[in-house]
C-alpha cells in the first residue's frame, strides 16, 4: 500500500520523522564507511617511502633542485639578445606588463654584460658564469621558459607544486610518493637551505600539501647539527636507546589498532621510527672531514665567498649518492632573501650572485660526471620566472613571468643543447615555449613516472601534479637524448 504524503512537514512528530529518516541515516552510515575503507586503499603510507617502480624504465632515478631565488635574468644571463642592446633606450612598442614601479618610460635596456661561447656546442653564457659555462657541454638550456604570476611567492609556489595557489604538495612530495627512497634511514626529500636564514616563501616550497606529512621535505641543517632535535640533550647508551625504541614501537603499534583508518598516525609514527634511524646514518652521510681536498677546493669550501653555498651542493652529492630521492637546494639570503632580484642595477646585482653562485654549480655536475651518478641524476638550475628587457629606474629590471631560462643536467637530457627561444628583446617564449606544467610531466617522465598516471585521492578526486584534467601539460621529447619511454 502507498504511503500516504504528509501534508504538514513542519509538526512531524520524531517518530515520525525517525521512521522517514531511517533509509537516509543508513546511506550515510554506509557512505562514511565506504569512504573510510577507499581512504584506507588509497593512503599511500602502508608502503611507506619503500622503494618502488616507476611506470616504465627511465635514465634517472633522482633529482637536485638548485632553486635560484628571485627570478634571474634570461637576457643577461643565458639568452643574448643583440636587438636589444642595439636599441636600448628606445621607448619599446609594446607596453610591457610590470609589476614594480618604474618601468612606466617602457625603454629598453641593453644588458650591461658581455657574452661568450662556451665548450664544443658553442653555447653563449654571460662571462660572469665561466664555471657553468665549463660545463656547457653537459648541460640543457631552455630558453623558452614561462610562469603563471609576476609575484614572487606565486610563481615560486607554482614552480614547486604546479598552481599559484599554496597546499599543494610539492614536486618533490610527488617523487617520493610516486617512487619511495632507496635508504630507508634518510628522508627521501631533503632541503638544504641557508643556516642564516629563509630564503622567500621559506617553507611553502617543500609543503605536502594534502599528502601525509611522511612526503613533506626534511630541512638538513649545514651549520651545527645537521637534523635538528635528532639527539637527545643527554647520551643515551645504545642498548638503552634501542629497548626505548623498541617498547615505544610497541606501544605506537598497539595505540595505531585502534585508529586504523588514521593515515596521519601512520605518517607520524614512520616519521619518529625514521629519525631514530637517522640517529645513526645521517651523521655518516653528512660527514663532510672525508672529502678530499681536491673535492672541496672545486665547491670552493675554502674560499668564504662561494663556501655556503658550495657546502650545500657538496652535502647534496653525498645525500644522492646515498640514495636519497630528491634534493632541494636553495640560495645565499644575503643581500637579501631573493638574491637574483636586480631591481636595482643588473650589472653589480647579477655579479654579486653569480660569485657566490656559479663554481659550486658547476662543481656539482663536474663531481656527478665524474662519479658516474650525472646520467642517473636530473640537475635543475632554475628561478621563478624571468626579467622585463625594459629598464627599471635606469639601471634594473621588473618581473617577467613570461620568458626565462632554465639549465639541466643528466637524467637523459640533450648535453650541450639550447631548446626554445624568446622574442628578438627576450620578453615573451615564442619558439617552443616550455610551461611549468610540461617541465613537471618532463621530469616525472625521465624518472619512469606518466603524470597522468600518476595520482593522489583527494576530496575525491585523482589528482595530479600537473592537474592533468584540465591542463593540457606535455613531456617536452625534444629534451631527451634518447628516444621517449611509454
Amino acid at each position: 500500500m502507498a504511503q500516504r504524503p504528509i501534508e504538514n512537514t513542519s509538526r512531524l512528530s520524531r517518530r515520525q520523522m525517525l521512521k522517514i529518516g531511517a533509509l537516509g541515516f543508513g546511506s550515510i552510515a554506509c557512505s562514511y564507511l565506504d569512504g573510510m575503507e577507499q581512504s584506507a586503499a588509497a593512503a599511500p603510507v602502508a608502503n611507506g617511502l619503500a622503494p618502488q617502480s616507476g611506470h616504465f624504465e627511465a635514465p634517472a632515478k633522482a633529482v637536485i633542485m638548485l632553486m635560484q631565488n628571485g627570478g634571474p635574468g634570461q637576457m643577461d644571463l643565458f639568452d643574448p639578445k643583440p636587438d636589444l642592446t642595439k636599441h636600448s633606450g628606445k621607448v619599446h612598442v609594446e607596453k610591457v606588463e610590470m609589476f614594480q614601479p618604474g618601468s612606466e618610460g617602457n625603454t629598453l635596456l641593453g644588458s650591461p654584460l658581455k657574452f661568450r661561447k662556451y665548450g664544443e656546442s658553442g653555447i653563449e653564457m654571460a662571462e660572469i658564469l665561466p664555471h657553468l659555462g665549463s660545463v656547457a657541454d653537459d648541460i640543457c638550456l631552455v630558453r623558452s621558459m614561462y610562469n603563471l604570476h609576476n609575484n614572487h611567492t606565486e610563481s615560486l609556489v607554482a614552480l614547486n607544486t604546479g598552481k599559484i595557489f599554496q597546499g599543494r604538495p610539492a614536486l618533490g612530495s610527488w617523487v617520493s610518493y610516486g617512487l619511495g627512497t632507496e635508504n630507508q634511514n634518510l628522508p627521501a626529500y631533503v632541503v638544504l637551505r641557508d643556516p642564516e636564514g629563509y630564503n622567500t616563501s621559506g617553507t611553502l616550497l617543500w609543503q605536502n600539501g594534502w599528502m601525509p606529512a611522511l612526503y613533506r621535505g626534511t630541512e638538513v641543517s649545514t651549520a651545527g647539527t645537521p637534523v635538528l632535535n635528532l639527539n637527545p640533550s643527554q647520551p643515551i647508551p645504545p642498548a638503552v636507546q634501542r629497548e626505548n625504541l623498541d617498547l615505544l614501537a610497541k606501544l605506537n603499534r598497539r595505540h595505531q589498532q585502534d585508529f586504523a583508518y588514521e593515515s596521519s598516525l601512520e605518517a607520524r609514527i614512520q616519521n619518529y621510527e625514521l629519525a631514530a634511524r637517522m640517529q645513526l646514518a645521517a651523521a655518516e652521510t653528512l660527514d663532510l672531514s672525508r672529502e678530499t681536498p681536491a673535492t672541496r677546493k672545486m665547491y670552493g669550501l675554502d674560499e668564504p665567498e662561494t663556501a655556503g653555498y658550495g657546502l650545500r651542493c657538496l652535502m647534496a652529492r653525498r645525500l644522492v649518492e646515498s640514495g636519497v630521492r630528491f634534493v632541494q637546494i636553495l640560495p645565499p639570503v644575503k643581500p637579501n632573501s631573493q638574491p637574483w632580484d636586480a631591481h636595482d642595477n643588473s650589472k653589480t646585482d647579477n655579479e654579486a650572485i653569480c660569485a657566490k653562485c656559479d663554481l659550486p654549480s658547476a662543481a656539482l655536475i663536474k663531481d656527478l660526471k665524474q662519479r658516474g651518478l650525472l646520467e642517473s641524476t636530473i640537475v635543475v638550475w632554475s628561478g621563478e620566472f624571468g626579467r622585463l628587457p625594459v629598464s627599471q629606474n635606469g639601471k634594473g629590471r621588473d618581473h617577467n613571468r613570461n620568458a626565462f631560462s632554465l639549465l639541466l643536467a643528466g637524467g637523459g637530457f640533450k648535453a650541450g643543447h639550447v631548446h626554445g627561444a624568446t622574442d628578438d628583446i627576450g620578453y615573451r617564449s615564442v619558439v617552443d615555449p616550455v610551461g611549468v606544467s610540461d617541465l613537471h610531466a618532463t621530469l616525472l617522465h625521465q624518472l619512469g613516472l606518466d603524470h597522468t598516471r600518476l595520482t593522489y585521492e583527494h576530496h575525491g578526486s585523482d589528482e595530479t601534479l600537473t592537474d592533468a584534467r584540465v591542463t593540457d601539460a606535455r613531456v617536452v621529447s625534444e629534451l631527451f637524448h634518447g628516444p621517449v619511454r611509454v
